[in-house]
């Protein structure tokens, strides 16, 4: 097994509210080996983004720590920080929100390496965009294109030039493709997966969308209301799930059939728990057809049931 590059141990991030804390992220572990790539998958509003904000301590944590390599990430100082963003990157879910409108594509793909000082000269700087333009895709001729003239795919893999600047090793990919249509998601996916091979990256790949997930992730992590309620291989996801949660969400996937007779989904029932201090006990089992009062007494533990394969359920 690889040395993990990443370690997240009981993560916790709650936001002071009038009414409470909201538990944003609640007690979340795990490690991604280098050259990995872990799925987060959910629905919205169950602390994806913020989980992975966490990580890249944008934002302060409440409680636990976030490990890259041994290097522990939260508690770091700006000074800390700016060394670290070299190794650790983000790409965002909005390509066009996450551009400066006043800034050229040669101008935004440049700007990080001159804040850090990584390359020095015009000449060298060019070079350097150029070379970027052409691994992610971008003819030669958008480099003194704005944001605004481009379409969606193409802002897309600006971003992804200047997350990929400072020569990072780790990024943490919020939803890159939800914002693009179908065809153009398939070509940023297979981008991301061939930058992978060329450089040996690990990513965080967050997503709501299951098929997606499947075909970039090699481990899969199910987050519900802040909680990490299911993690294991991708390919054992899909073939053996076990939180009732991860079935709905995969009973929820649509497969067109032509027959008649075929199976109906069924969808989930009940209303959220409200993230906003929430009782001990499962966050899911309001909605849970096979609850009982020993889902609502207690906290449950996330348990490795099988080789790789944790689950947080009383079932188990």
């Amino acid at each position: 097994m690889e040395e993990p590059l990443i370690q997240v141990k009981n993560l916790k991030k709650y936001f002071d509210t009038p009414s409470g804390y909201l538990h944003a992220v609640d007690g979340v572990s795990f490690q991604i080996e280098k050259g990995k790539t872990l799925g987060v998958v959910g629905e919205s509003g169950c602390g994806k983004s913020t989980l992975g904000r966490l990580i890249l301590n944008l934002i302060p944590a409440t409680e636990g720590e976030v490990l890259y390599k041994d290097t522990q990430v939260t508690g770091c100082s700006p000074k800390q920080m700016k060394a670290l963003r070299h190794e650790m990157q983000l790409i965002f879910q909005d390509p066009y929100a996450s551009l400066n409108p006043r800034m050229t594509v040669s101008q935004a793909i440049a700007h990080p390496m001159k804040v850090n000082g990584l390359v020095k000269g015009k000449a060298a700087i060019d070079e350097a965009v150029a070379q970027l333009m052409d691994t992610v895709g971008l003819a030669p001729r958008y480099a003194y294109s704005y944001p605004h003239e481009l379409d969606g795919g193409r802002r897309q893999r600006i971003g992804i030039a200047r997350a990929l600047a400072l020569n990072p090793s780790f990024i943490v990919c919020d939803e890159p493709v939800s914002a693009l249509d179908v065809s153009i998601q398939a070509q940023i996916l297979n981008l991301l997966m061939d930058l992978q091979d060329e450089r040996g990256l690990t990513y965080m790949f967050i997503t709501h969308n299951l098929s997606v997930v499947k075909h970039i992730s090699d481990d899969i992590a199910v987050m519900y209301l802040g909680q990490c309620v299911e993690k294991t291989s991708s390919r054992e996801l899909f073939k053996n799930p076990l939180h009732p949660y991860t079935k709905a969400l995969l009973d929820s996937i649509p497969v067109p059939v032509l027959r008649k007779g075929a199976r109906k989904k069924r969808a989930i029932a009940g209303e959220l728990v409200s993230p906003i201090n929430p009782p001990a006990g499962c966050r899911f089992a309001p909605r849970c057809p096979f609850a009982s009062e020993k889902c609502t007494c207690q906290d449950v533990p996330l348990k490795e049931v099988e080789p790789n394969h944790f689950v947080k359920c009383v079932l188990f």
